[in-house]
């Protein structure tokens, strides 16, 4: 069952988060259309929150087409409307080969099931409207000099989340919050200035999360023998500047430092071939893996492999759960 939480130590009001979580609930489908929401008396004993409270939030949500209240009933989410004519593009197709196959399976299936042409198309754009209405985005946004990290961010949220994560650079963050009623703006601590400028005059909120300290990685580096040649794969250009300038802090001179993005082959054969200790991110872990496989027969001895696991903070993935109503 769907619990609401309100966060009390967010900068988030709290009927804006219960505002938010709903409609969430509802455009991820565990409110579907039709399900009767909790009365307020029920929500006011489960968040804490006055009933008045409450009832804005509910009224709140009827303006916006989301639920409708019937009279000594209650109030349900609505059932799904129609939707204006849409064309499908070639480019499109092109650039979504993948998704444009799981189309015409859908399609398929759905005439399998004696659905006329016509109905699907419109159970289609009925579905997209939804959610465009409810608006349940999550935006991950990072400089373009460094979308490596908000590549990392899409695939941890995205797996912690179990909803679809939208990478946008901050420098395009403008026109994609004009076109969202609602969503959620995720950035790092770095960049939620910035993301904050952009998206706050349009109702956008801004969550910031912090980064893992990489506290284990650095302890090992800390332990290893002088001369020693240390290779770092990630993504993220960010994060390999950073520690280039974390590592030669903490021993100087003494470490051979290499460093270099998945896409660079050259640059990783060379780390393959050359480092004694590989430390990769999750994303980078097996383009490392297949570099060093292939380097084998060169090698006297292969590489300690270590996988970064996590990129941002584990705490800050719990309290953007929170935030969301996913918790």
């Amino acid at each position: 069952m769907f619990k609401f939480y309100i966060h009390p130590d967010s900068d988030t009001p709290a009927s804006n988060q219960l505002y938010n979580q709903i409609r969430f609930a509802v455009a991820s489908r565990q409110f579907p259309p039709g399900h009767k929401l909790p009365s307020t008396r029920q929500l006011a004993m489960q968040t804490g929150l006055h009933r008045n409270t409450i009832s804005k939030v509910y009224r709140q949500l009827e303006e916006d087409g989301v639920v409708l209240a019937q009279a000594g009933s209650g109030i349900y989410v609505r059932d799904q409307g129609g939707s204006q004519d849409s064309q499908r593009t070639t480019p499109l197709i092109e650039r979504y080969p993948d998704a444009y196959r799981l189309v015409r399976q859908s399609v398929d299936e759905m005439l399998k099931q004696q659905c006329s042409l016509n109905e699907a198309r419109e159970l289609f754009l009925a579905e997209i409207d939804w959610r465009l209405r409810c608006s349940a985005r999550v935006l991950v946004t990072v400089p373009k000099q460094d979308l490596g990290a908000g590549e990392l961010m899409v695939q941890e949220l995205e797996q912690s989340l179990h909803i679809p994560v939208q990478l946008v650079p901050l420098e395009e963050l403008e026109t994609v919050v004009q076109q969202t009623r609602s969503g959620t703006v995720v950035t790092s601590r770095y960049f939620s200035r910035d993301a904050e400028t952009v998206a706050l005059p349009h109702a956008v909120r801004v969550i910031a999360v912090d980064i893992y300290d990489y506290a284990q990685e650095l302890t090992l580096i800390s332990k290893m023998k002088p001369g020693s040649c240390v290779g770092l794969v990630s993504l993220s250009s960010g994060i390999l500047r950073a520690a280039e300038v974390l590592i030669h802090s903490l021993r100087g001179e003494e470490l051979l430092l290499m460093t270099c993005q998945p896409d660079d082959r050259y640059r990783l054969e060379a780390v393959a071939r050359g480092a004694s200790t590989i430390l990769a991110d999750r994303a980078s872990f097996e383009a490392a893996q297949r570099a060093v496989r292939a380097a084998q027969e060169d090698l006297i001895r292969a590489p300690q492999m270590i996988c970064c696991n996590n990129y941002i903070d584990a705490q800050s993935i719990q309290l953007l759960k929170l935030e969301l109503g996913l918790e």
